[in-house]
């Protein structure tokens, strides 16, 4: 099920290529948390060493999260190491590997990597579902701190005419509702009138409220007709 969400996971962000030393059971090849990432499991590669599986790789970087143990590799957090992967792509193959769930690596698989990854979590629940942490890592190596800043298609205001529109129905609406008192409906009614331009309603924004008062006061009258 781990590697069924982990293919998801990598297919979620653009990865493709997945390599498995040792899987436990052939059946992970149908694991239904593979939702629609089926091809990616389809085509994983398996070997019996990890040496055989980052063979071609330029850079190999192992995930661990740390606990007690003395770890005698580089260990960087997942936003300076996502960035420093995402550069090495550029020109090499890189390996991001994940242990078991139960055990993570081992120092003999570690022994294969330049350095080590960790996502910072809290030091009471440090480690993470195989799957997550998976999808957690390839989001950061995707992410691109530029794109976040982009700002979003803007949304044409409603024209003056709209917002007129909609006050002119609001004012009959609450007239024919009660809520306009004649004592103050002078008053009342430029309340309104700043009311609606306060909204800063946009175009699809001013259709959307006339229908509705529309709506409303078609169901006054039917009930209260004149």
């Amino acid at each position: 099920m781990n590697i069924g969400a982990a293919a998801r996971a990598m297919s979620n962000f653009g990865f493709s290529e997945l390599r498995l030393v040792n899987p436990y059971d052939v059946a992970f090849r149908e694991a239904r948390s593979a939702v629609k990432s089926q091809r990616i499991l389809k085509d994983a590669r398996e070997y019996s060493t990890l040496a055989e599986a980052v063979a071609d790789c330029g850079l190999v970087v192992g995930t661990t999260s740390k606990g007690h143990r003395a770890l005698q590799h580089s260990l960087r957090r997942l936003e300076t190491g996502g960035r420093l992967i995402a550069k090495k792509l550029g020109n090499a193959p890189v390996a991001l590997l994940f242990g078991s769930e139960k055990f993570g690596l081992s120092n003999e698989d570690m022994s294969h990597c330049h350095w080590l990854l960790r996502i910072p979590a809290r030091e009471e629940h440090g480690s993470m579902n195989l799957g997550q942490a998976v999808a957690v890592c390839l989001y950061e190596i995707i992410r691109s701190p530029a794109a976040a800043k982009a700002r979003p298609e803007p949304r044409r205001p409603a024209s003056a005419e709209d917002l007129e529109r909609i006050t002119s129905l609001l004012e009959e609406v609450l007239e024919r509702s009660g809520y306009v008192h004649a004592s103050v409906e002078g008053s009342t009614r430029m309340k309104i009138r700043r009311l609606v331009r306060r909204a800063d309603l946009k175009t699809h924004d001013a259709e959307v409220w006339l229908g509705m008062l529309r709506q409303i006061r078609w169901k006054l009258l039917s009930l209260f007709p004149e």
